[in-house]
């Protein structure tokens, strides 16, 4: 039994469709539009009903300009698009998928429940996590096994300080550029909170709020 036929009257998930080949996009497209598969070695046509989600890291349109990707599978799976933005412009989730993964872990290894300070945070919100939900999950495990009491702190969080370092500095951002990122930055890590991000920065709130204007960002 295949995966269509194994998924039928139920919901089926295809990952990184982006990089599938063209061969098999063609038979994928079949599958779609007919509702029926073939066994391999075989002659009879199944009928299947399939609720179809797809994945991909690509730029779908991009690749079918560049003809990486078809374009008839591209209208036929183009539906509801959720786009998913990278952990870096994500703000306070990083906190509750990093609690979320610390309390997993521990639940799994029966181990005691572990908190973690004020600084693991700011040093989590601080980072632009490269390796996205995958990174986070392997350094809150990490944490886990690295912690010695019940609190994780700044010691037990081993990140890589060259990829932080390098993903902020861009040859081509001015130094306007630069404000706005940081601006932004402490905005979706502080509630959008104008008053304490000043004091913060030691900036004037007009500054803030003129950035709020340009970039059409929410305040408080």
């Amino acid at each position: 039994m295949g995966k269509f036929e194994e998924a039928n009257n139920g919901t089926i998930f295809l990952d990184e469709i982006g990089d599938m080949e063209l061969a098999l996009q063609v038979k994928l497209l079949r599958v779609l539009q007919e509702k029926t598969i073939t066994k391999v070695g075989g002659n009879q046509q199944i009928k299947v009903n399939n609720r179809v989600l797809v994945a991909t890291h690509k730029n779908l349109r991009e690749e079918v300009e560049k003809g990486n990707f078809r374009e008839d599978l591209y209208y036929r799976i183009f539906g509801l698009t959720i786009d998913l933005p990278p952990l870096r412009e994500r703000g306070q989730d990083i906190l509750l998928l990093f609690g979320h993964f610390v309390n997993w872990f521990c639940k799994e290894n029966n181990m005691a429940k572990k908190s973690f300070s004020n600084e693991v945070q700011a040093l989590l919100l601080n980072y632009s996590f490269p390796g996205n939900v995958r990174e986070l999950k392997s350094l809150a495990e990490l944490a886990c096994v690295m912690s010695s009491g019940n609190e994780i702190t700044v010691s037990d969080i081993k990140i890589n300080d060259t990829a932080s370092s390098g993903s902020f500095f861009n040859d081509h951002m001015t130094l306007d550029d630069y404000t706005r990122k940081i601006i932004k930055h402490y905005l979706d890590s502080n509630d959008q909170n104008v008053t304490g991000i000043a004091k913060m920065l030691g900036i004037g709130k007009s500054t803030i709020y003129r950035y709020l204007k340009d970039e059409n960002l929410e305040k408080k």
